[in-house]
């Protein structure tokens, strides 16, 4: 039993060397799965954030091209009312599992920007349905859409931890017609 007991102390630190080795790769695998469970449920959200951002666009694309019918938009494709109505009823069928989505994996505070967007555009909707010819009450409306939408973004890049920072407005050269062509 001597020769036992003289080598217990050896048996005993290989008994904890592996126990302790088997903790810390445990350890290691919850920390990691937890890790990759969580970017994929990142890069899901963000998907789900680019197609309702998306979705909406669409229809806001639609009311721009309305509001040139009426006068007061410049953009350069107008569409009446009557010829945007099954675009527009199209756009939101389109849009509705975008929003669905939203309403299941969004941050609460993105989804609460993303109502304060869909309801502007709405009035931008509603603006071109009851046929409103006042320029300067669609630039206003325009102005409302565009700070809903940056609200938007602003809260989708906080909820993902990307940069704060805003990124660069756009500059648009203004259009020239050509007199030469009729």
């Amino acid at each position: 039993m001597s020769a036992f007991m003289q080598q217990l102390p050896a048996l005993i630190g290989v008994v904890i060397g592996a126990l302790g080795s088997y903790a810390a790769i445990v350890r290691g695998d919850r920390a990691r799965f937890r890790r990759e469970q969580t970017a994929r449920w990142e890069e899901r959200r963000l998907s789900v954030y680019a197609d309702y951002a998306r979705s909406l666009k669409r229809t806001v694309t639609l009311t721009y091209r309305v509001a040139a019918h009426l006068g007061n938009d410049p953009h350069p494709h107008a569409l009446s009312h009557e010829e945007a109505a099954p675009l527009l009823a199209e756009a939101a069928e389109a849009g509705d599992p975008a929003g669905e989505a939203l309403l299941l994996l969004g941050a609460p505070a993105v989804v609460e920007k993303a109502r304060a967007w869909a309801v502007v555009v709405m009035e931008m909707e509603r603006f071109g349905r009851e046929r409103t010819r006042a320029p300067e009450a669609w630039q206003a409306l325009l102005q409302r859409q565009r700070e809903a939408r940056e609200g938007y973004y602003a809260a989708v890049r906080a909820d993902l931890a990307l940069s704060a920072d805003r990124p660069p407005a756009w500059q648009v050269p203004p259009l020239h017609v050509r007199a030469d062509v009729e």
